[in-house]
């Protein structure tokens, strides 16, 4: 049986790579295209809800299983992101089983492409029933100081949210009593750790509740969990390279539960979206926390 002579199979080998290459550059330029359409257009419209479970030190029997929800940087006015997609996270929040919500601060935009500003008065009345189904407490971010935090807190206390500003206020709910102590924003907010929790009791329970996470290291011992926004997330994570932006000093307090020398912080990823509005491997989000007392055993030791 005769052979191919040296030529032929060497133009069967060029054609074969040309058509190989064809196809595997298109591949490469569908992918791109497709999740550039996903991060601009298809995620900053989701709502995804996630469960957290955690055991917590300092944290009473009384209140072992409290759920809470956090809201963060709801950014309301950047695409994708307006005042109905804010109804309908409210609508889902007065809806779920929560006992109290949390919220960590940035309701409008400073600055966002393509998005429109939506004023401080309009996002309160549309959080307003959300207040009138939960107990809900709120700190400022430095998106609220740049575009006027007073008013900001002004017309969310109207609303019906107790905004807390370097103060603690008691929460009953159920048989668990327990503090939320307020820390201003890092950035605009002019923080004050020791004004938070003067006025909360030695023993009691208490989250400490501020925007900006890269305050998380001077939080006192005896608080049972901090909680934070600021981050989004990165709003960009990528398989191998992980979030690519990260506006905060410790990257390590990113996004999620961390627990770092038995102190817990926890910082939702939040809803919207600053200065570019795209998502990428991290959707919006309602971050739903359930906190439980440390498990121990006979001998007493943290399980």
């Amino acid at each position: 049986m005769s052979q191919p002579l040296p030529e032929t199979t060497e133009s069967l080998r060029r054609i074969w790579r040309r058509r190989w290459r064809r196809p595997s550059w298109l591949g490469v330029a569908t992918l791109i295209v497709g999740l550039q359409a996903w991060a601009w257009l298809i995620e900053p419209g989701r709502l995804v809800q996630r469960d957290y479970v955690l055991r917590l030190p300092n944290w009473s029997r009384a209140c072992d299983g409290l759920r809470v929800d956090v809201l963060a940087d709801l950014h309301t006015g950047s695409p994708r992101n307006g005042v109905d997609n804010l109804d309908r996270i409210v609508r889902t929040v007065a809806r779920g089983d929560a006992d109290a919500v949390l919220l960590a601060g940035d309701y409008v935009i400073y600055r966002v492409f393509l998005g429109t500003y939506i004023a401080p008065d309009v996002v309160a009345r549309h959080l307003a029933p959300l207040a009138r189904a939960k107990p809900v407490y709120a700190v400022l971010g430095n998106h609220d100081w740049w575009k006027g935090g007073d008013d900001m807190r002004q017309v969310l206390e109207a609303a019906g949210i107790t905004v807390l500003q370097n103060e603690a206020a008691p929460a009953r709910l159920g048989r668990c009593q327990v503090w939320i102590a307020g820390i201003g924003d890092l950035w605009e907010g002019a923080p004050d750790i020791g004004a938070a929790f003067a006025g909360v009791p030695p023993g009691d329970p208490v989250i400490a509740l501020t925007h900006n996470p890269d305050l998380f290291p001077q939080i006192p011992h005896r608080t049972a969990l901090t909680v934070a926004g600021h981050t989004h997330g990165g709003q960009i994570r990528l398989p191998l390279f992980g979030r690519l932006v990260v506006p905060i000093e410790s990257r390590r307090y990113a996004a999620g539960h961390v627990i770092e020398a038995g102190r817990q912080l926890f910082v939702s990823t939040g809803i919207g979206t600053s200065i570019v509005p795209v998502r990428l491997g991290v959707p919006p989000e309602i971050s739903r926390l359930t906190l439980r007392t440390m498990l121990t055993d006979q001998a007493g030791q943290v399980e």
